[in-house]
């Protein structure tokens, strides 16, 4: 299925659809897993593959974060909601990709071929969110080496 054309530009119903985001994101499980995955910083496929792992303590935590970004750059690509303007209010999303990004290839080869297509796509399609994702790939890169 060819995704939809993208949204020229943002209207009221962007702004609706992002603050709804917003507000999924301040739930109190979905808070508690962004806690988790947010300090999160694999420094290898291994620590990467194992969160991957049903018995993993941060499994659930991982599969709903991962999957709720993937699901709101979705939107995007399927012409729901302007790139641009997503990508100017859900850096977190870009966060957490940068710090898969090194395993990206492996992850795609050995998990799912599909993994993280929504944000690549995004990145490919969305000037902000390149230039977002450039200060926070720098930024996890430090955070990264420093743990």
């Amino acid at each position: 299925m060819e995704p939809n054309p993208i949204k020229p530009r943002p209207d009221h119903h962007d702004a609706e659809l992002v603050l709804r985001l917003y507000e999924l994101r301040r739930e109190d499980v979905m808070r508690r897993s962004r806690d988790q995955v947010g300090q999160f910083f694999p420094k290898s496929w291994e620590d990467l593959a194992a969160v991957m792992l049903p018995g993993h303590p941060m499994n659930a935590a991982w599969r709903q974060t991962s999957s709720y970004w993937e699901m709101a750059y979705g939107m995007a690509r399927h012409g729901i909601v302007n790139p641009d303007y997503l990508a100017e209010n859900t850096g977190e999303g870009l966060f957490l990709f940068a710090k898969i990004e090194p395993h990206l290839a492996r992850l795609r080869q050995e998990v799912s071929p599909l993994a993280f297509a929504n944000v690549e796509w995004l990145l490919q399609n969305s000037a902000a969110a390149r230039q977002r994702f450039e200060i926070v790939r720098a930024r996890v890169r430090k955070m990264t080496e420093s743990r």
